[in-house]
């Protein structure tokens, strides 16, 4: 099976700039939808972004759309998501999730494997 690992949280200023990476372990991303959901503190997890294995297909929540971009590195068997123009409520524990299949999924219940997350905080 797949398992996601995450990396690049961190901490940043509103208006900066990171880059999440989520790494394959065990076996490769081939054939899977990655997606990345967040959890804020008292909060339920959301949706945030999704990519589709091929054709690439991307999809956002509103409420990141034209700040961040998801990719994938099928060489690298990796996918980002470069998050720009941070707010402060974009500060949460980000996770990535895999999905065997394509298709527009946007459900937390669709996702088998999760990462353990990856804390992103954005100070005003």
């Amino acid at each position: 099976q797949v398992q996601p690992v995450e990396s690049g949280g961190g901490l940043v200023q509103a208006g900066g700039s990171l880059r999440l990476s989520c790494a394959a372990s065990g076996r490769t991303f081939t054939g899977y939808t990655i997606a990345w959901f967040r959890q804020a503190p008292g909060k339920e997890r959301e949706f945030v972004a999704a990519v589709n294995w091929s054709p690439v297909i991307t999809y956002y929540a509103d409420s990141v759309k034209g700040r961040f971009t998801i990719s994938r590195d099928n060489a690298k068997n990796t996918v980002y998501l470069q998050m720009n123009s941070l707010k402060p409520e974009d500060t949460a524990v980000y996770y990535c999730a895999a999905a065997a299949g394509w298709g527009v999924k946007k459900r937390k219940n669709e996702y088998d494997y999760w990462g353990q997350g990856t804390q992103v905080t954005v100070s005003s």
